[in-house]
């Protein structure tokens, strides 16, 4: 496909956007002004979201369904719909030979993910998840002293995320929908970035409670608002997390993972509440060290990564098997 090129002499990328709600609009603007990519082709059923999106891409075309994007001439799509839509999507669009950058969770259930990930594996066609918080500088300095061995061994980490306010659409609340409360959509991330940073081992045991308005789930197809899980990894570390929606925690946001090992502690942790802002922190003993600090321009880096890695010509890549291994840790913790 010919068009303006990106430097070195490398044309730049024409993607698909399906879904320009608020995290798909945002996203939009993010990878856009990453130079790697021109928006062609934009699809959405609000006309409020579009006429967004077209101040942004002003050389978009507007194009009436999926169907419809899917019939461009695209370099890739970028999916931010409903989570019940995911999978399928992701998934015709792979086996249409198209590239595939996806608001998470890729599927409501390991099942789901696991027919996404087969289908990027058959098509040989690079797959992304906006597995965001990894992109973090934070984070990334947090994986790396964990990886380099200095913490030695980790034997525990607690992972939370309260969001105080919880989301605005209605079918979030919809088990069918959504796949899950806020498990699904808070702690997806902590469970990835955990198992990300520890390097993938095997989960041998995960038990949970699941609560809805302060009482102890008992129908399976009640959404849950507070969640407590621990999770075993061979070598018996043990994972211990809890995320909420609407919790009474006195700011707006509390998000952390703090991994506790035999040669001392890291921490990665919001600052003051916020939801973007994010500090990593070593620990000895009493003592600790700040090592990372805002200001950090992390929000739409996961897309931007993931565009650059396809305009490098990358096909499918055998770590998204991990996907299917965070996904199996939910379907745990949902009992099912």
């Amino acid at each position: 496909m010919k068009g303006p090129t990106m430097g070195a002499g490398k044309p730049a990328l024409y993607l698909g956007f399906l879904g320009v709600g608020r995290i798909g609009l945002d996203r939009m603007a993010r990878i856009l002004q990453s130079g790697v990519v021109n928006a062609t082709a934009i699809s959405d059923p609000s006309p409020e979201m579009i006429n967004a999106a077209i101040k942004i891409a002003p050389q978009a075309q507007v194009v009436a369904s999926f169907d419809d994007l899917l019939d461009r001439e695209i370099d890739g799509i970028i999916i931010a719909t409903p989570s019940a839509l995911h999978a399928q999507q992701s998934t015709r669009a792979l086996e249409r030979g198209i590239p595939v950058f996806c608001q998470k969770p890729l599927g409501r259930t390991q099942g789901e993910v696991a027919d996404v990930v087969a289908a990027a594996q058959r098509s040989n066609i690079l797959l992304g998840v906006d597995l965001s918080y990894r992109y973090t500088a934070a984070m990334q300095q947090i994986r790396d002293i964990i990886r380099s061995g200095e913490l030695e061994h980790v034997f525990a980490a607690d992972l939370i995320f309260h969001n105080a306010y919880g989301p605005d659409k209605p079918w979030f609340y919809d088990k069918s929908l959504s796949g899950g409360g806020c498990v699904m959509d808070l702690g997806v991330h902590l469970v990835d970035l955990a198992l990300w940073a520890l390097d993938f081992p095997a989960v041998t045991r995960v038990e949970s409670t699941l609560f809805s308005q302060g009482r102890p789930i008992q129908d399976p197809a009640q959404v849950e608002d507070f969640a407590v899980a621990t999770i075993e990894l061979a070598g018996g570390t043990i994972l211990r997390l809890t995320c909420s929606w609407r919790l009474s925690a006195g700011c707006d946001a509390i998000i952390g993972a703090s991994f506790y090992g035999t040669g001392g502690g890291a921490e990665f942790r919001n600052v003051e509440g916020s939801f973007f802002d994010f500090r990593a922190e070593r620990y000895w003993g009493t003592k600790r060290e700040l090592i990372v600090s805002p200001p950090d321009a992390w929000p739409g880096r996961a897309a931007v990564s993931w565009a650059q890695r396809l305009s490098c010509g990358e096909r499918f890549d055998p770590a998204c098997a991990n996907l299917i291994t965070v996904a199996t840790v939910l379907d745990a913790i949902y009992s099912r």
